[in-house]
């Protein structure tokens, strides 16, 4: 128990609704606690300890006692404050304060957090995601693709040097291919680029531009299947609205990130109006995969040879092997076992039993036949 007449702690008593301050002590006479002036020796406040209000400790931040009367006592003497409140009242110092004495209690609770976090991205995340993509109105892809095309002309690509002659035969089969797709031929638009250090590439953004460099023209050798096979592929990531998950799983992943360490302010806005469209240009597996199969879907319907993005992927790992960095294989990852399930859903598609040891090496041809994959 606190002796008559000691001093409980220093600091500064505060009249009720004034900013003035004194300079004071508190202490404990009659079994009153009483907030005495350092100067006169004033009494500025008295009153039964029931009666008053003591602030929970929450680190060093000051600690207010406060009077029926409104007025308070403010100190710094935290550990002053916490051994009256433990001897004359029974109670220790506040939960909060507490918690930050006990750190092991704090690992459990950034293990809670972490938890916490890896359930949102596993099961609420994709579930977000996909309901954004639902309700995201048409004009977002559009701003989303003209803004990248626009980006992506003043910094990597430049104008197209291929023949006319060239770019009116594949943008012929083009046509062809994009009338078979959800929304028809004019939902999409092929752009002719120079690639630069890209190399040859294809790419689609959200609003169904897609754009393809003279170095892929140039590596297909003439070969017009090859090429429609690629752009195909890119036309299954618009239609699967592939970028728009990307970027919206990117945003929710950076807002999930802020949100545990802080600044929630900027950086999704970052994400929307400067990353959008270029997250665009790298997909996971299981899309990367879907695309293939949408690739075969359209190139048979418009009468072309299904297979052909196969052999284009076959050609990649020719010349720039299985881990070209600055080729198409670098956004568009390809596998022995990618073109493999090429070949295996076309002959699904043609009805043909496909033997465990692997599929026929050959593609079909255009016209229905069978034809060597070429180099």
């Amino acid at each position: 128990m606190v002796s008559e007449g000691s001093v409980i702690a220093r600091g500064e008593w505060h009249p009720a609704n004034s900013s003035r301050s004194v300079a004071a002590t508190l202490q404990l006479a009659g079994g009153l606690v009483v907030a005495v002036g350092d100067a006169a020796g004033e009494r500025h406040a008295a009153a039964e300890p029931e009666k008053m209000t003591f602030s929970p400790r929450v680190g060093s931040i000051p600690r207010r006692i406060v009077f029926p009367d409104g007025s308070l006592f403010e100190t710094r003497d935290n550990d002053a404050i916490d051994a009256y409140v433990e001897k004359r009242q029974g109670r220790r110092s506040g939960f909060v304060h507490r918690m930050e004495e006990f750190h092991p209690r704090l690992i459990v609770f950034a293990g809670l957090v972490m938890l916490l976090a890896a359930g949102i991205y596993r099961y609420a995340l994709p579930a977000l995601v996909e309901l954004a993509v639902l309700l995201t109105p048409p004009v977002v892809p559009d701003w989303m693709g003209s803004g990248t095309l626009a980006t992506l002309d003043r910094t990597t690509l430049s104008p197209s040097k291929l023949p006319e002659a060239d770019r009116r035969r594949i943008g012929d089969g083009f046509e062809t291919l994009a009338a078979k797709a959800e929304g028809g031929a004019g939902a999409y638009t092929l752009n002719f680029r120079d690639g630069g250090y890209i190399g040859p590439n294809a790419f689609a953004l959200p609003d169904g531009s897609l754009i393809l460099t003279d170095q892929l023209v140039e590596l297909a050798k003439g070969d017009t299947d090859m090429i429609l096979g690629v752009l195909g592929h890119e036309i299954g990531h618009v239609e699967r609205k592939h970028s728009l998950r990307q970027l919206y799983r990117a945003a929710g992943i950076a807002g999930l990130i802020m949100l545990i360490a802080g600044d929630v302010g900027s950086g999704v806005e970052d994400i929307l109006t400067q990353g959008g469209g270029l997250l665009a240009l790298s997909y996971s597996r299981a899309a990367e995969s879907e695309a293939d199969m949408r690739s075969v879907e359209l190139m048979r319907a418009a009468g072309r040879d299904p297979a052909a993005i196969a052999r284009f992927f076959e050609r990649l790992e020719e010349i720039y092997g299985d881990h070209g960095g600055n080729s198409m294989l670098s956004t568009h990852p390809d596998t022995p076992e990618r073109r493999r399930a090429i070949l295996d859903y076309d002959a699904k598609l043609r009805g043909v039993t496909v033997e465990k040891n692997g599929p026929d090496t050959s593609t079909p041809g255009a016209e229905g036949g069978r034809q060597p994959a070429k180099p």
